[in-house]
C-alpha cells in the first residue's frame, strides 16, 4: 500500500508541469485541492463515515495545512521557476524528515542502522538529483524547502491518525476541512490568472486531483498504519528516481548514466531500513 502511494506521488511534478501549461500556479493548486475535496465529500457521504473525534481534529488540521494546502501550493510555485528534475531534489530529503517527525510524535526510538541507511539513501538521491539539475539553486528552492517541512509533518501526523481510523478518512476529512478555503480560491484564481485549456493541462489537473491528492493518500496512509511512519517513509527514497523516469518518458529529459548506480544504492538502503528495528 505504501509503495502504491509512492508510485502515485512520483507523478506529482510531471503532472504539475502539464497543468501549468494551461493554468496558473494558484489556479492549479485550488483546482487540485478543491476538486479532490468535492470527491472526498462524496465518498464520505456515500460511506456514511462518522465525524472524527475531538482529539483527532488537531491532527486532521495538520494534514490539511501540510498536505492539502502547504505542499501543493509551494511545490506548484516552485515549478514556475524550476524544472521537474530540480523539484525532485525535495523528495530526496522527505523520507528522513518524515521519519524524524514521526519518531518524535510517537516517541519511538529508531536504531542506528535505520538512521545510517536512511541518511545514506537520502544523500545518494539528493546528490543524484542535484547533479542532474546542475547544482545551481534558484528561487524555487525556498518554496521546496518550506513544502518539504509541511509535507513531512502532514505525512507523519496522517500516518499516526491512520492507526486509529481508516486511512482514507484521514485525507478525506482534511480535504473537506479545506473546502471553505479552496472553493473561493478556485473561483478567484480562475478569474485572475489566464487559462488556456489543453489536453495536457486538463490531464495534469485531473491526475493531481484524483490520484495525487486523494487516491494516493488513501494507499499511503494505509501503508503507514500497517508498517509504521518511519519504515513507510523510507520507501519514498525511490520516489525521486521514479519522478526522473517520468520526466524522461513524458517531459523529454535525457537519461543519466548515474541513474542505475543511484537506483542500486537506494534499493539497498530501502532493504536495510525495512529490516532494521
Amino acid at each position: 500500500m505504501a509503495a502504491l502511494g509512492v508510485l502515485a506521488f512520483s507523478m506529482n511534478f510531471p503532472a504539475t508541469a502539464w497543468a501549468l501549461h494551461g493554468f496558473g500556479p494558484w489556479s492549479t493548486t485550488a483546482l487540485r485541492c478543491g476538486l479532490a475535496g468535492l470527491l472526498a465529500l462524496w465518498f464520505l457521504r456515500l460511506a456514511r463515515a462518522p465525524r472524527p473525534s475531538r482529539d483527532q481534529w488537531p491532527g486532521i488540521l495538520v494534514v490539511a495545512v501540510g498536505c492539502v494546502a502547504g505542499f501543493p501550493l509551494l511545490s506548484t510555485l516552485a515549478m514556475t521557476t524550476s524544472t521537474t528534475s530540480n523539484a525532485a531534489v525535495v523528495i530526496g530529503a522527505l523520507p528522513i524528515v518524515t521519519a524524524a517527525i514521526g519518531a518524535t510524535r510517537s516517541r519511538t526510538r529508531l536504531s542506528r542502522t535505520f538512521w545510517a541507511a536512511a541518511l545514506v539513501g537520502a544523500a545518494a538521491v539528493t546528490g543524484f538529483t542535484v547533479l542532474r539539475s546542475g547544482g545551481t539553486p534558484d528561487a524555487g528552492d525556498l518554496y521546496l524547502l518550506g513544502g518539504l517541512v509541511l509535507c513531512a509533518a502532514g505525512y507523519a501526523e496522517g500516518g499516526r491518525l491512520a492507526a486509529r481510523m481508516p486511512g482514507w478518512h484521514v485525507i478525506a476529512w482534511a480535504l473537506v476541512v479545506s473546502l471553505p478555503v479552496m472553493l473561493p480560491a478556485m473561483v478567484v484564481a480562475l478569474a485572475v490568472e489566464p487559462v488556456h485549456l489543453t489536453v495536457p493541462s486538463l490531464a495534469g489537473v485531473g491526475y493531481l486531483a484524483v490520484i495525487t491528492q486523494f487516491a494516493g493518500f488513501v494507499a499511503w496512509y494505509r501503508g503507514m498504519a500497517l508498517v509504521g511512519v518511519a519504515k513507510a517513509s523510507q520507501l519514498q527514497l525511490a520516489q525521486p528516481l521514479l519522478t526522473l523516469l517520468w520526466a524522461v518518458l513524458l517531459v523529454g529529459e535525457e537519461p543519466s548514466i548515474a541513474a542505475p548506480l543511484t537506483a542500486m544504492v537506494v534499493l539497498g538502503c530501502i532493504v536495510v531500513t525495512q529490516r532494521a528495528r
